[in-house]
């Protein structure tokens, strides 16, 4: 059972992401935890008129056209935090499209960076958009640590939340406030944990020449603009001067993010999606790495994967369509 304050901690942090499934329950009022406007939080990277701002600067919708995307970064760069967005993607043909929330400090750090990535890949008419997450610290771009899966919801229908909490210990990837992956700080991955500030940044952009079927089907422009909507921003973090080279969180910052751990039913739901949605897994590319990377820890679930690390049946993974059902329901249908 989790200690009294790493549940304080768990609260904190489902407070933070909103948990649409603990909405009846009355939760304590805690300081610093709203979604900031586009002007408090960030600055416009790229796209000109193709970002656009919606109810009073709460909501930003990104464009991609033949003529270009867009591309929106926060005004600070932070060591730790849970950061956060409510997502909905673009529907119908989407194939080429790449739309990302992700972490990174490559322009500070252009041959160390770090980088932590939800990416969101589009697809054809009648297929399913494609989530990857990946993680790469001090310039260790070699070793691509990806991880793509299905959705058990359409994320063009509505909003979604997508989530990271990165501390001095761990990584944790969210989606709808359910753990779905979670990098441990080890001996193994030595420097390749990110360790550097890092912006927050989201784009829309043309990713015909690999994102659907290794480049098969390509950006179609007759059916752009191609928009994605972000919601309910958060950066709840240690924002730092990068040129500081102490780069160090307050020691309560610190420990507030170290302390944010599973509880033994998340780690069980966490579990639950992995074996259900999980489409690809690095530690099980044989064919890229025949030597799994060091952090990979094998188990009997690598039978479930083939030598290229994808997932076999994947048939069986695609989402549910009982869109009425919470997203831990979700989760667990058969």
């Amino acid at each position: 059972m989790a200690s009294s304050s790493s549940s304080f901690f768990f609260v904190l942090f489902f407070l933070l992401v909103s948990a649409p499934f603990l909405e009846t329950i009355a939760l304590p009022e805690l300081p610093n935890l709203t979604t900031l406007s586009f002007e408090e939080g960030y600055t416009q990277l790229f796209g000109d008129s193709n970002l656009m701002l919606h109810r009073d600067g709460m909501a930003v919708h990104l464009s991609l056209d033949q003529r270009t995307g867009a591309g929106f970064a926060s005004q600070d760069l932070y060591l730790h935090g849970v950061f956060s967005a409510s997502i909905k993607l673009p529907s119908d043909y989407a194939a080429g499209v790449v739309v990302a929330f992700y972490m990174s400090n490559g322009d500070v750090f252009e041959k160390t960076h770090d980088e932590l990535d939800f990416e969101f890949l589009g697809n054809i008419r009648g297929r399913e958009w494609r989530v990857q997450t990946n993680v790469y610290g001090n310039g260790s771009t070699a070793v691509g640590r990806e991880e793509r899966y299905g959705l058990w919801f359409d994320p063009t229908e509505d909003y979604h939340r997508y989530s990271i909490l990165w501390s001095n210990r761990r990584i944790i990837f969210y989606i709808d406030n359910i753990p779905i992956r979670e990098v441990v700080r080890s001996q193994a991955m030595g420097g390749d944990f990110p360790s550097k500030p890092m912006s927050l940044y989201a784009t829309i952009w043309d990713g015909s020449t690999w994102a659907t079927s290794g480049g098969r089907y390509k950006v179609n422009y007759k059916f752009a603009p191609y928009v994605a909507e972000f919601a309910d921003l958060v950066l709840h973090g240690c924002a730092v001067d990068p040129s500081d080279r102490r780069r160090a969180c307050q020691a309560s910052d610190a420990e507030l993010y170290d302390a944010i751990t599973m509880s033994a039913d998340q780690r069980t739901t966490m579990e639950t999606f992995r074996k259900k949605h999980m489409t690809y897994s690095y530690c099980h590319d044989r064919v890229r790495y025949p030597a799994p990377p060091p952090e990979c820890v094998l188990g009997p679930e690598a039978e479930s994967f083939l030598a290229s690390g994808e997932a076999k049946f994947n048939s069986r993974r695609r989402r549910s369509k009982h869109y009425g059902r919470s997203s831990v329901d979700a989760v667990l249908v058969v």
